[in-house]
């Protein structure tokens, strides 16, 4: 199979690591936003083309998907361009930065039949895995989780700390992850929804602290916190309390609520999230099937954002 990527930075970087470790799999073209650094990460890990012209990619009859790790704003109409070209696609998360942009990929996914993933890595680490297994095996009910996604980011820098051309978003990219992975393990639908947020950067136009809670049709709730002031551990880091265990998700490993590590070996074939994406991305491809977090999966994720959005408007038309 073969792959073309657009986007060099941080995570395109680590999108290609977890390509070189799956067998069949071939990427053969780079799209990146300069090419005197396209070129060099195309040297780097032995890619042929490398441009930057995304249409110019998406011409190549060889090219048999495309994955996605541009800047958010640029997410949703690159993903139809690709299906509108009869590539597959995986868009690094979040979707889009609209509800509109999302339901418009979803449009074009059910219109085409091509494999549509958005890159939900959460459903995907070994940690969380884990807890779903225990939900699926019927020993484990989530009743309530509480979330921290803290950074220390006042300046437009990538998780490599280099300089980057476009403005991150707590709301659309960083809550997306947890909202999702709490629909994702709940397997219920949000039925109330409450954000607020505080003072946007006077540079950067975003807000740099808020605060989101959510209750399922089945009572479960969530309460999110996230910040990019915050200057001490960065990362996402999860607390499932259920019916019976209380679990800790920090990155790649599981504890319980006793802070006793569990052994992870075994819950996947390697420990690595995004190379488990890649890994269901192109075996959904290869098999004809619905990958977990597809889009279709995954819109009802962008559905209560948009809704969060919204009630964010509302509340500044009240200052």
């Amino acid at each position: 199979m073969k792959i073309a990527l657009a986007g060099g930075g941080a995570f395109g970087e680590k999108h290609l690591d977890g390509l070189k470790k799956i067998d069949g799999v071939e990427v053969v073209s780079l799209v990146g936003r300069t090419l005197d650094k396209t070129q060099e990460m195309a040297d780097k890990y032995g890619i042929a083309h490398a441009t930057t012209d995304y249409e110019e990619m998406l011409a190549k009859d060889e090219v048999d998907a495309v994955i996605l790790c541009t800047p958010t704003q640029m997410h949703a109409d690159q993903a139809i361009k690709a299906m509108d070209a009869g590539k597959h696609v995986e868009v690094e998360i979040p979707l889009a930065d609209s509800l509109a942009d999302a339901e418009a990929v979803l449009k074009k996914q059910e219109e085409t039949g091509l494999v549509c993933m958005a890159g939900h890595t959460r459903r995907f680490n070994p940690s969380h895995q884990y807890v779903k297994q225990q939900i699926d095996a019927g020993q484990f009910n989530v009743l309530a989780m509480d979330v921290e996604t803290f950074f220390f980011r006042r300046t437009n820098m990538n998780a490599k700390g280099e300089p980057r051309s476009w403005t991150d978003h707590l709301l659309w990219h960083h809550s997306a992850h947890t909202i999702d992975i709490f629909q994702y393990m709940t397997g219920s639908k949000v039925k109330t929804a409450n954000v607020i947020q505080g003072p946007k950067h006077p540079d950067l136009g975003i807000a740099m602290d808020m605060s989101i809670q959510l209750k399922t049709q089945a009572d479960q709730i969530l309460t999110l916190a996230l910040s990019f002031n915050n200057e001490g551990p960065l990362g996402t880091f999860f607390r499932y309390i259920g019916d019976t265990a209380t679990y800790l998700a920090r990155y790649d490993d599981l504890f319980t609520g006793k802070e006793e590590q569990i052994d992870l070996s075994g819950v996947a074939v390697s420990n690595n999230g995004i190379e488990l994406q890649d890994r269901e991305f192109i075996s959904a491809i290869r098999e004809g099937r619905e990958p977990n977090s597809s889009v279709q999966q995954t819109v009802e994720c962008y559905r209560t954002i948009g809704a969060l959005a919204k009630s964010l408007e509302e509340q500044d038309g009240w200052s």
